[in-house]
């Protein structure tokens, strides 16, 4: 929304009371001397409820999304149900975005996005039903953006502070049906999970490492997938294709290509990028750096409302003293938007996730963890989400079935039962 100054709210009080005193001589004589009070007053109470920015250069647009779900899961042992948030990035938030004008073509501004944590979907597990957010701690708030920019028309522009690198969210973000809070390829419902099955002592495998990133952010899929502190240049799109470049944290970099355009009746977006991270917090490769890869595409026939994206992510490493192969993982997720009522489109959807030697124990007895060949996941999920156009709202209700093969380990599979929504504003 836009912030009125003080000026503009008196001006409008000032002309609508004006107006109504001058509708005849009668009103405006039973005004008398109450006008100015009345004015006064009126003032007080817009000034009460607008928000006011700091100054009258920088325009201010605050936006965001409350979001919650209740999930059923059962993990083949034991079966519960959480209230939960949707989890860093996608968690309830508002979203604050300044900018200036400095010439024709160059502009000046900021975004600040701030995180509601009330319980994060990715920690929560077993014995967990809070989950702790990037804080360490349930019910509080945290900085998922921060950074200011300097943007061109003409020549692009160029970020500095926290944000998404330019590998970050990149199959994500193309998804435009409408079907993404419901469903994408982080399996975020069950990723603070253990697996279960007759482990060795002292062995363990979480569903968040059953297609692992080795602690680069999310997994399966969407591997350095949380904002860092980078310097980040976007070129502006020609013919559809624009690129992306960032650099930051203990030497991570990544570039990216994108395309986004309409021929006929299609809707085509396109993305391909590639992540390096030399960062031993993240790598824990013992001097070794992650090398991230992964594409997406999404099509939608805008005529009947059929829908597919689907993505790919290949993750190796160098310096690798745990004998650690590269890790494949694909998805796909299909659908149609129907217009069955007129509150909004109903968009029935399927899912369905694989990748193989892909899961890493964790061993606390000798500390270490290492990515075993020959392992593999799979999921699959159906689902049903309902756009209410006039309240910006969606509701989705889900199922997922998750699964992984370990060589020597009788695992049982997890599955999800999910109801929530989210109302933007």
């Amino acid at each position: 929304m836009r912030m009125k100054n003080k000026a503009y709210i008196a001006v409008a009080s000032c002309v609508a009371l004006l107006g109504y005193a001058g509708s005849t001589s009668t009103q405006a004589a039973d005004l008398g001397g109450n006008c100015c009070a009345d004015l006064e007053e009126r003032i007080a109470e817009l000034e009460a409820t607008a928000a006011r920015k700091g100054n009258r250069k920088v325009s201010l647009t605050i936006s965001g999304w409350v979001a919650e779900q209740v999930v059923h899961w059962d993990d083949g042992v034991e079966s519960n149900t959480y209230i939960t948030g949707l989890g860093t990035a996608f968690a309830s938030n508002f979203h604050i975005v300044g900018e200036a004008k400095i010439s024709n073509d160059v502009k000046a501004g900021y975004v600040l996005h701030i995180e509601a944590i009330d319980s994060d979907v990715y920690s929560t597990n077993a014995n967990r039903a809070d989950g702790p957010g990037l804080t360490g701690s349930p019910n509080s708030t945290q900085v998922l953006y921060s950074y200011w920019y300097l943007k061109s028309d003409s020549l692009g522009q160029v970020s500095v502070g926290k944000m998404s690198q330019a590998d970050d969210n990149v199959v994500v973000s193309l998804d435009s049906s409408g079907t993404l809070a419901a469903a994408y390829w982080v399996g975020y419902d069950v990723f603070g999970f253990n697996v279960r099955g007759n482990f060795a002592p002292g062995v363990s495998l979480s569903w968040g490492n059953a297609s692992s990133c080795r602690g680069w952010g999310g997994g399966p899929g969407d591997c350095d997938g949380l904002p860092r502190n980078v310097v980040r240049y976007d070129t502006p799109a020609i013919a559809g294709f624009s690129a992306a470049a960032s650099w930051g944290e203990d030497d991570e970099w990544a570039v990216l290509g994108r395309y986004n355009n309409t021929i006929g009746n299609v809707k085509i977006s396109a993305a391909v990028s590639y992540g390096e991270t030399n960062d031993q917090n993240i790598a824990r490769t013992q001097g070794g750096t992650l090398k991230y890869t992964q594409a997406g595409l999404y099509l939608q026939h805008m005529p009947s409302g059929i829908f597919g994206i689907g993505g790919y992510g290949h993750l190796d490493q160098t310096v690798n003293p745990m004998n650690n192969p590269a890790t494949d993982t694909w998805y796909f997720k299909g659908g149609i938007r129907l217009n069955l009522t007129p509150i909004g489109a109903t968009i029935p959807y399927g899912e369905y996730l694989g990748a193989n030697n892909s899961a890493m124990i964790t061993d606390s007895i000798s500390e270490t963890s290492q990515v075993l060949k020959g392992s593999g996941t799979t999921w699959w999920g159906v689902g049903v989400v309902q756009e209410i156009d006039a309240a910006a709202m969606s509701l989705w209700l889900r199922y997922r079935d998750h699964s992984v093969d370990v060589p020597g380990v009788d695992t049982k599979d997890m599955t999800t039962v999910v109801g929530g929504a989210m109302i933007n504003f």
